[in-house]
This record gives structure tokens, C-alpha cells and sequence, in this order.
């Protein structure tokens, strides 16, 4: 076995067994109904209303800084797209059942997540425009990673991988446009 085939062996089952666990897991109500809120909130609503609230009531980079998030988060729509298809990985729900959550996933691919790598392309270039706002927009994007996994949607690995391509993203576009 190549090394690359031992690491994805070790990824995939890790990813099975934590899938398994959360699965069997009932958390409590007021986490249940974060981790739905969470989920919805990076459908995208959620980062147009702080883009909203940055054209009202930002400072003079605020037309910089939503021009990186929007730069950021399209390019990371257009990457995890073409990702997704060349993966071509199912979502743990579609292996077992998820016990508390009946969300539908808005497509069969898995990897990587898309939720995660829009919340983090968007938090950080966000971020580095008004570090002010560093705290509440990591809190809201690890929320939605988070999210991701608890409700059967995603495993780790496919939120690691959308969160770390999202920060690359957002980095990236601060650096270009700020």
C-alpha cells in the first residue's frame, strides 16, 4: 500500500468512527438548535447581513473588504463545485442515518464543505479588514463548520479541508485587494 492510500485509509476510517459516535449521540436541546440555526445561518444569509452591516456602518475600507469577502466566497463556491466531482464522496448521511437531525443535504458530495469553506473564506478576509470583528466572525464560521459535522452533513475531514481552503482564500484575497 502506497503511503498516500495509507493515509486516506486512516482519514476514512477516523472519519467513520467520529461519525459513528456523533451519530449515536443525543446533545442537549439548546445545542441541537444551535447546530441547526448554525447550518442555516452558512446557507448565506448570514454573511449578506454582516455585508449589509459593513456597507451601513463601516469605516473607509469597508467597500475593500467586501469586495475581498465576496471575491473570497465566489472563488470558494467555484472551487469546492469542482472539487466535490472529482471526490465524488458520499455524505455520512447517506451511510447511516443521522438520530436527531432530518435536515436534507443540498447535494449527494461530501467533500469538501462548502458551508465551511464559504464561512472561513468570508470571516477572514472580513477579519483582517477589522480585527475588531476577528472574534464574532470565528465564533459564527466555526459555528457552521461545526454544524456541519453534528448533523450528519460532513465528515471532519471534509470541514477540515473546506476551512482550511477557505482561510487560504480569504488571505489571500486581503492580500490582493486590501
Amino acid at each position: 500500500m502506497a503511503i498516500h492510500e495509507a493515509v486516506l485509509h486512516y482519514v476514512a476510517t477516523g472519519d467513520l468512527g467520529l461519525m459513528r459516535k456523533v451519530r449515536r449521540w443525543l446533545p442537549p436541546r439548546w445545542l441541537r438548535l444551535w447546530m441547526v440555526w448554525a447550518t442555516r445561518a452558512g446557507d448565506g444569509w448570514l454573511w449578506g447581513a454582516i455585508g449589509l452591516a459593513i456597507a451601513l456602518f463601516g469605516d473607509a475600507d469597508r467597500w475593500r473588504a467586501l469586495e475581498a469577502s465576496a471575491a473570497s466566497g465566489a472563488a470558494g463556491i467555484l472551487l469546492f463545485q469542482c472539487l466535490r466531482r472529482l471526490a465524488d464522496r458520499r455524505r455520512p448521511c447517506e451511510i447511516e442515518p443521522h438520530c436527531w437531525a432530518e435536515l436534507l443535504p443540498p447535494d449527494r458530495f461530501s467533500f469538501p464543505s462548502g458551508h465551511s469553506l464559504t464561512a472561513f473564506a468570508v470571516s477572514v478576509s472580513l477579519a483582517l479588514f477589522f480585527p475588531s470583528l476577528a472574534v464574532a466572525l470565528f465564533l459564527a464560521a466555526a459555528s457552521v463548520a461545526a454544524s456541519r459535522i453534528l448533523l450528519g452533513m460532513h465528515f471532519l475531514s471534509d470541514v477540515l479541508a473546506g476551512s482550511v481552503l477557505g482561510a487560504t482564500l480569504g488571505y489571500v484575497a486581503f492580500l490582493w485587494l486590501g
